[in-house]
């Protein structure tokens, strides 16, 4: 019998610290009177939903939560977060004050002390410090010629493969990646060599996000998986899985090989290691604590992890409209036809980057690109430690807030027709500035994307070659390569794939 009133007791205290709870949420909240779903106020299973059991669908659903709560630039507050239209961008994404990421998402990846995921803003700072000078325009411009290597192998691969069908799309994969791996471990990993060019490697990156999306609702999945053995795994995984498996186990031995190579007394400038980020980390003023083998692997695989397929979504976007629209192509051509001696047009040398930014048309089409195929497709939340206000309301101190770049990016009322790829709205005296308070593909603020740089420089590379030597015949429809799901990066029907005709470039 006591047992039974135990229970009951148990039960009843159970429930009425539940009831208190979505009292509370409901009611006495400081966000309780942001106008969205009360079901969404009460618990974050209203974003599971849409995270897991629809896919990645929540940013879409902000989307329409944007217009059925208010009108244009109303703020509403699902899931006791504060979420507020574009004009607040700039104010939320600065780079003064004190800005920590959104722990429940971030922690999430598993990397709690990566520059890329960490919540805390200044062990941030500290990280960030160490391998900032490694990203920035003037050591990627240093480094043109790994980037030009690899443009070379892609143009003599698909010379191979001219009057053929091929999966470009993951060719540009490859490229993205085996500059990645080049230019942050100092490793060869020649995907670009590959007869397929590693595509189940790419389609299990992009499959990655469902394990990021169950893991934020249900905090055992994602360290349950990282325990489990790799041996178990590759029993049941398809080929897909198990080459994303061995491609983490190369990088662990690869981070360990590089990291140890740079830490060594007799490294020297002529070692491969000493160009790398890994190198970089290691003679860093960072204390002995954050350069474990540890801690290295969690910078290097967020990092390798962000430098790759994000971009290759983009090119793929591009590509896709610059051979499906023939205008397009004659003045990309055009332009770059105008290159001085020395460049694209007239000579065997590479072209610069400094050249290649300096060519509005093509910068337009990359700017256009990027636009509809940002870096990331969830909320970027942010806490700060100071209230914020947007019109009438206040959010208070520690909030977690975010904005959603894709949807600031096609939001109608600044970017007219915003599902058209059209370069042009960034041309002329009509157009928009390509610095626009609207404009964020790689976010803004303290926690502005470190790669910027890196893929800019990629973007203009291949574009600038593939389009004076080869003619393709695209397939597939704009929708495959929009975003349609939030897999932190951008989802699309299409994934790593891009089908088309190659045939080189007639005069």
């Amino acid at each position: 019998m006591e047992s039974v009133v135990r229970w009951q007791t148990l039960a009843v205290a159970v429930l009425a610290y539940y009831a208190t709870l979505v009292f509370y949420r409901l009611f006495l909240d400081p966000l309780a009177r942001f106008p969205g779903p009360r079901l969404a106020a009460i618990s974050r299973w209203y974003e599971a939903y849409y995270d897991v059991f629809l896919g990645g669908r929540y940013t879409f659903k902000i989307a329409q939560l944007h217009k059925e709560y208010g009108r244009p630039h109303h703020p509403h507050q699902p899931v006791r977060t504060a979420r507020v239209r574009s004009p607040f961008f700039e104010t939320l994404y600065r780079l003064d004050g004190r800005w920590d990421k959104y722990a429940w998402t971030y922690d999430a990846f598993g990397a709690k002390d990566s520059t890329v995921f960490g919540s805390g803003h200044d062990a941030h700072k500290l990280h960030r410090r160490s391998i900032a000078p490694f990203f920035s325009k003037q050591n990627i411009w240093a480094r043109q010629g790994l980037l030009n290597d690899n443009v070379e192998k892609l143009c003599r691969r698909i010379s191979k493969l001219e009057g053929t069908t091929f999966n470009l799309g993951a060719a540009i994969s490859a490229f993205t990646r085996d500059n990645a791996n080049r230019f942050i471990l100092g490793k060869g990993y020649n995907e670009l060599e590959l007869d397929d060019f590693g595509v189940g490697l790419s389609s299990a990156s992009h499959g990655a996000g469902g394990f990021w999306r169950i893991t934020k609702h249900i905090r055992w999945f994602g360290p349950l998986l990282k325990a489990m053995p790799i041996s178990w795994a590759m029993k049941s995984a398809d080929e897909g899985t198990r080459a994303f498996l061995r491609f983490m186990q190369q990088q662990e031995q690869d981070t360990r090989e590089t990291l140890a190579a740079a830490m060594s007394p007799s490294a020297t400038v002529s070692d491969k290691v000493w160009d790398t980020m890994v190198y970089g980390i290691a003679h860093s003023s960072l204390p002995p604590a954050d350069k474990t083998l540890d801690r290295v692997m969690q910078e290097v695989g967020p990092t390798l992890g962000a430098g790759y397929e994000t971009t290759a979504n983009t090119l793929r976007l591009i590509f896709f409209h610059v051979y499906s629209d023939a205008e397009i192509l004659r003045r990309i051509r055009e332009e770059l036809a105008l290159v001085s001696a020395g460049g694209v047009s007239d000579s065997t040398d590479p072209v610069s980057l400094k050249q290649l930014e300096g060519l509005p048309y093509l910068t337009a089409v990359l700017t256009e690109g990027m636009r509809l195929s940002p870096g990331i497709a969830t909320r970027a939340a942010r806490i700060t430690d100071k209230d914020l206000f947007y019109n009438q309301w206040r959010i208070p101190a520690g909030t977690p807030i975010g904005m959603t770049a894709y949807l600031m990016h096609i939001d109608e009322t600044i970017y007219p027709e915003p599902m058209r790829f059209n370069p042009d709205r960034w041309l002329g005296s009509e157009g928009v500035a390509a610095d626009s308070k609207f404009y964020a593909p790689f976010s803004r603020g303290t926690r502005m994307c470190l790669g910027m740089h890196f893929s800019w420089a990629q973007m203009y590379l291949i574009l600038a070659v593939l389009v004076k030597e080869f003619d393709f015949t695209v397939k597939g429809t704009a929708e495959d390569f929009e975003a349609k799901m939030d897999n932190f990066a951008i989802g699309t029907d299409a994934g790593p794939n891009l089908l088309a005709f190659v045939t080189a470039r007639s005069a």
